[in-house]
């Protein structure tokens, strides 16, 4: 084999990885950015998650690819390690496609056959991918003409390799080679080395379903060599592990485990085989056909073997990288870069993430009514941590969403981060008030401030009313229910008036000495605190009603709702006004 040979098979190595990468991306786009999302949502379960990653992979034609993604949902907390093995456990078969893909090249014929070979079909799948992609103006079509292209230029390149290996037909050195392949380690070893280096198992088949056009390549070699293959997969997953958390990391070394584990039960098994049928079957000569379905049988039976022990991997990937002295993960939940430019992913982590503010904002302002009731110093730490956990948060949401604003969005998009970035802020100063709330009772503990049995009662009455309107609030925000949103401002119209009646009826009490001037302060800084969550509360459910209604100026609108205070709006009203009714 001459130099000029071996630069023409890199130079179809080349092609072929480039055709994928161009099939790849048309898939990608073709899909809509849909891919991730549904990997993210669907995958709740071991069976889910193996037939998503098997599904993924078949269209990204990558199980690299669909692993990265994995980890990166792993490391940001949006999905859990065990279904992250089903899922890489998918990938893991799925990629065993593009072999058939590749064995597509070994078509061929004569005469008015030849209308049906690789090389004619290849040639008309160019002219009409170049046409879509250049002449139509619709993204899906240039998408479409992408993947045709794709496929062409990997053809060309497998055709390019198969062309430079030719003259090894010949060559009783490359015969002497593959038939020290048949010693299982040397094989293993091999498939391992090549697929590292080209970083792709789907191009390493490629190039050994390449290698067995010279009919050099028997079932003794093959196999080894296929293995090998799926365990050098591993490296572009284990270095996309690189900086990211234990849980990640764990679930890249879970490709790993999956790919020596299925080499030693595929090894243990053929050697089996082997013996007690015939070691005459070590010397069937393979072509590409027969290699591509190496392939899959392996894969598949390594998915088959590993499915029941999903729960026992994620034990021992756990022992095997153990927590040790890292530091605790974060309270809010991370938000990956690497999906910024997938907006559509990234406003589902934003999503999740303001979900997990809002509970946090919910929570913290019951504990700091709970303290009205029964204060201590470690209710008011918690209430502290929980104010300093919603700062983080809103910092790193709104951080995320600025970055994600510099993307293409579309209008939907744009809106709904709209919607993500005033909602954080209106939370975060919720949380600020419930930490004024718990202020407030660490003031009433140490003056020892009793308030009069008619204040108490009110207290209860204005306190439940703020817990629920938090709670309709952010269940309408988190659900994006309109409906409960329209039930947030006839409630916070009325916590407005009764603030303003019990700050009235406090002045009473004072003037008839049942309460002194200093518990009328604190009174009056707790009953500021209630309404201003309730404006809080107000401006979250507006802006659910303005994503559906388009508005303008959703201040108007509310001014206009106020004034007019139609049926339902009045009803409502009403009905809350009856429900936290004040004691005569």
């Amino acid at each position: 084999m001459t130099i000029a040979n071996i630069i023409a098979l890199l130079g179809g190595v080349a092609l072929f990885l480039f055709g994928m990468g161009l099939m790849s991306d048309g898939l990608k786009q073709l899909a809509g950015n849909k891919l991730e999302v549904v990997l993210y949502r669907l995958s709740n379960t071991p069976l889910k998650g193996i037939l998503l990653g098997t599904a993924v992979t078949l269209v990204i034609q990558s199980s690299a690819a669909t692993s990265v993604m994995v980890i990166g949902f792993v490391n940001s907390g949006m999905m859990k390690l065990a279904q992250a093995i089903g899922i890489i456990l998918g990938s893991f078969v799925g990629t065993s496609v593009t072999g058939w893909v590749v064995s597509l090249s070994t078509i061929s014929g004569s005469g008015w056959l030849k209308l049906i070979s690789t090389a004619t079909i290849t040639g008309v799948v160019a002219i009409i991918g170049i046409l879509l992609h250049m002449i139509s103006k619709k993204p899906w079509k240039r998408s479409l003409g992408g993947i045709l292209l794709g496929f062409a230029v990997l053809m060309y390149g497998i055709s390019a390799m198969s062309s430079a290996v030719a003259p090894l037909k010949e060559s009783q050195t490359f015969a002497n080679v593959m038939t020290a392949f048949s010693n299982p380690l040397l094989g293993f070893l091999a498939g391992l080395a090549i697929t590292a280096v080209l970083q792709s198992s789907s191009s390493a088949v490629g190039l050994l379903e390449t290698l067995a056009g010279t009919g050099a390549v028997t079932l003794g070699a093959a196999l080894p060599l296929v293995m090998g293959i799926g365990v050098g997969a591993s490296v572009p997953v284990l270095l996309a592990a690189i900086g990211a958390n234990k849980e990640a990391k764990r679930s890249a070394w879970s490709y790993l485990f999956i790919s020596v584990a299925g080499a030693a039960a595929g090894g243990i098994l053929w050697f089996l085989i082997s013996r007690l049928f015939s070691l005459a079957l070590n010397g069937v000569v393979m072509n590409a056909v027969s290699i591509a379905l190496l392939n899959t049988v392996f894969r598949a039976l390594t998915a088959v073997i590993l499915f029941p022990l999903i729960g026992l991997m994620e034990k021992l990937l756990r022992k095997m990288i153990r927590q040790g002295t890292e530091p605790a993960p974060r309270v809010y939940a991370p938000l990956e870069d690497r999906f910024l430019a997938n907006p559509v992913l990234a406003l589902e982590q934003c999503r999740t993430a303001v979900r997990d503010m809002s509970d946090i904002v919910s929570d913290n302002l019951k504990r700091s009514m709970d303290l009205l009731v029964n204060y201590s110093d470690e209710g008011f730490r918690t209430v502290e941590q929980g104010e300093n956990d919603a700062d983080r948060y809103e910092d790193e949401i709104g951080t995320y969403l600025v970055k994600l604003t510099g993307s293409s969005l579309n209008q939907a998009e744009s809106r709904e981060a709209a919607k993500y970035l005033h909602a954080i802020g209106d939370m975060e100063r919720m949380s600020d008030h419930s930490m004024n709330v718990a202020e407030c009772a660490k003031e009433i503990m140490e003056k020892k401030i009793a308030f009069s049995e008619p204040a108490v009662k009110e207290l209860k009455v204005i306190t439940r009313a703020v817990l629920d309107i938090v709670d309709i609030a952010l269940q309408a925000f988190n659900t994006g229910s309109v409906e409960d949103a329209l039930r947030v401002e006839p409630l916070e119209e009325l916590i407005d008036d009764l603030c303003d009646e019990l700050k009235l009826h406090h002045v009473n009490r004072i003037q008839n000495h049942q309460c002194t001037l200093e518990n009328g302060f604190v009174f009056n800084d707790l009953l500021t605190n209630f309404e201003r969550i309730s404006d809080h509360c107000s401006n979250i459910a507006i802006a659910l009603i303005e994503l559906r209604d388009g508005l303008l100026d959703a201040h108007a609108y509310l001014d206009d709702l106020k004034e007019r205070k139609d049926e339902s709006f009045r009803l409502r009203y009403e009905e809350y006004k009856r429900e936290y009714a004040l004691e005569s």
